[in-house]
């Protein structure tokens, strides 16, 4: 029940949040204008879009395989991440105040689930520019997934929260009912890297490229980004060394994926190329 409840007011927030930002950042015209060619955009992002849909739901039905081999491999980093950094997340918890906590925990659960579904929207609902960024977007994601669940798959790593004692579990603590969503995505030791991160990084930087064309969205995806980053180590869920390397593979994952759809539009513009060379003249033949 406590799942469902969880799921259900997630689900309510991200939809609201997701709205409010296409009015504010695409415009009520602009998102009219959106539904009369859907078909066309639709048909446009299709591949990029089933290919996501497709490796998260691969990831989703492998996990329980996943874990097991994970285990049974028993690659336990957890030691070595502490002894990178030793207690800078008890420190941050100590330093920030306990005022804060409903904010970050909003922003851990709301806020990132958010930016995945109000970014891929709002280019999709954009003039045609928008399905560039949204291409680009779709596939840091399956970058983003593909690396983080490699790892997952290698490492074991526990999170401050459960490896120090001087570490509290400060959402878990308060809120024990966000625990059944989180356990029902991901295990305790999916830590190292921290995908709360890179995806919301991988998010920023597309919103950083598009800063022009979608001046309304940038500050917006910066200031939920930096707030769910920061979300991710004061509530003890990741270390610091997660969220670094988290923040290099966003950023990476954005840099491979401008190449991957550059070539892609290549290849698709070649073939369309080659195909109107190809067509009959409608001409007299010499028969």
């Amino acid at each position: 029940m406590a799942l469902l409840e969880v799921t259900a007011a997630t689900g309510l927030l991200v939809v609201a949040g997701t709205v409010v930002t296409a009015l504010l950042c695409v415009g009520p015209r602009q998102m009219t204008r959106a539904m009369t060619d859907v078909d066309d955009r639709v048909r446009e992002v299709a591949p990029y879009l089933g290919t996501a849909l497709a490796l998260l739901a691969t990831k989703q039905v492998t996990q329980g395989y996943r874990l097991r081999l994970s285990r049974a491999l028993d690659w336990n980093i957890t030691d070595e991440l502490y002894a990178l950094e030793g207690g800078f997340v008890a420190a941050l918890q100590d330093l920030t105040p306990d005022a804060t906590l409903e904010l970050f925990t909003v922003s851990y659960m709301v806020g990132f689930a958010f930016l995945l579904v109000a970014a891929p929207v709002t280019y999709f609902l954009s003039g045609r520019g928008g399905r560039r960024y949204l291409e680009e977007l779709l596939v840091a994601y399956m970058v983003n997934y593909a690396v983080g669940t490699v790892c997952y798959t290698l490492f074991v790593s526990y999170g401050p929260r459960n490896y120090l004692e001087t570490v509290s579990g400060l959402m878990y603590r308060a809120y024990p009912q966000t625990q059944a969503l989180t356990a029902a995505v991901a295990s305790n030791t999916n830590v190292f890297p921290s995908l709360h991160t890179s995806l919301s990084v991988a998010v920023l930087a597309v919103a950083w490229r598009s800063r022009r064309t979608h001046p309304r969205w940038t500050p917006a995806a910066a200031a939920v980004a930096v707030a769910v980053v920061f979300s991710t180590m004061y509530l003890g869920i990741h270390w610091l060394t997660d969220v670094a390397v988290g923040v290099a593979l966003g950023v990476g994952s954005v840099a491979a994926a401008v190449r991957i759809v550059d070539r892609a539009e290549s290849r698709s513009t070649a073939t369309r190329t080659d195909g109107e060379r190809g067509e009959p003249t409608g001409q007299p033949g010499g028969d």
